[in-house]
């Protein structure tokens, strides 16, 4: 039926009726905030390059997570910001029993047990030379021996009380080497979101710059093992082999320039779908937003509605502290 029988401006001439006709909806519920912790007592430290974004001892994480997860925040993703003295070539401090993510999670879930806790399962943060595995003498990535690493990391912060446990390297297999370990130690309830389209992406460099790995990684490149942003169909491939490798949960990253694979991903498989609005994505919008140039909360609800349209179930954002309180004040 043609017009002026359909008009469809009659769904758009009310709030009422836009509210009514809206397809897509953000709740506190999609928000899961990844939050950089350091060691000490009482530390707070701005990361240049995202504005309003702090480095954080676990005592002032807690003073700013309680009201947020009052207000009805449910999950956190963990990153940890590693004193250089903590750094090797093998990244043993990664599975520290005692070490820094590890004591996180136990005084997080201490004190609010009922947050879900999400860690990273990557050995960046710990590497002296800033790649994401063990390295050769020619400074290739050693696919199986970082998944030995991997896995003794994913078991200790499963014992710790991870609730999540998501590997974020990219080497081939990882996903079912730590869901195996994960059963044969029992730990059946421990979940894996597994980074399965992690692209090549110059979009992390603000996040390299808040953990400490940007200067050990120097000019180096994760090519060999994260994805080529120009492919689509590889994606579906490494997100399918994930799943059947016992991934519960899946990850597209980065996020906004990514919304074809994330609606692809939707399309393809019935898990749950993760995205990452990641560190340079907050940048350009945060810049945006200081120079006068975007509207602070329409221009972060418009860019997070958009992840929802495409299909994303879960969405990793620096702005899950201020969306919470927006929307549920």
């Amino acid at each position: 039926m043609q017009y002026p029988l359909t008009r469809k401006r009659r769904l758009r001439a009310s709030k009422a009726i836009r509210n009514l006709s809206q397809e897509n909806h953000l709740t506190v519920n999609d928000l899961i905030w990844p939050i950089f912790v350091m060691d000490g007592f009482n530390r707070s430290e701005p990361i240049k390059s995202m504005p309003g974004v702090d480095r954080m001892s676990v005592d002032v994480l807690l003073d700013k997570l309680k009201p947020l997860y009052e207000k009805g925040l449910n999950a956190i993703a963990i990153f940890p910001v590693v004193d250089a003295e903590f750094k090797s070539d093998d990244a043993v401090e990664a599975w520290n029993d005692e070490g820094l993510v590890q004591k996180t999670i136990k005084t997080i879930k201490s004190t609010l047990p009922g947050i879900m806790i999400i860690t990273d399962v990557a050995l960046d943060p710990y590497t002296s030379h800033g790649q994401d595995g063990i390295i050769n003498e020619q400074g290739y990535i050693l696919n199986d021996v970082t998944i030995k690493a991997l896995v003794m990391q994913a078991l200790s912060h499963a014992k710790a009380g991870a609730d999540f446990v998501a590997p974020s390297d990219m080497m081939d297999g990882r996903i079912g080497a730590i869901r195996n370990a994960l059963e044969n130690k029992k730990h059946h309830n421990t979940g894996i979101l597994a980074y399965s389209a992690k692209y090549a992406s110059v979009f992390y460099g603000p996040f390299r710059d808040a953990v400490g790995s940007a200067n050990n990684l120097g000019k180096s490149s994760k090519s060999s093992y994260q994805m080529n942003p120009a492919n689509t169909f590889e994606a579906i491939d490494e997100i399918g082999m994930d799943i059947d490798e016992g991934a519960d949960m899946v990850m597209i990253k980065p996020g906004m320039p990514y919304l074809d694979i994330i609606k692809t991903a939707k399309d393809n498989f019935n898990v749950p779908i993760c995205a990452y609005q990641v560190s340079g994505e907050y940048a350009m919008l945060q810049s945006a937003i200081d120079n006068g140039f975007l509207d602070e909360q329409k221009a972060i609800m418009e860019a997070l509605l958009c992840f929802k349209r495409a299909g994303t179930d879960a969405i990793f954002t620096y702005y899950a502290d201020r969306v919470t309180q927006w929307l549920n004040p």
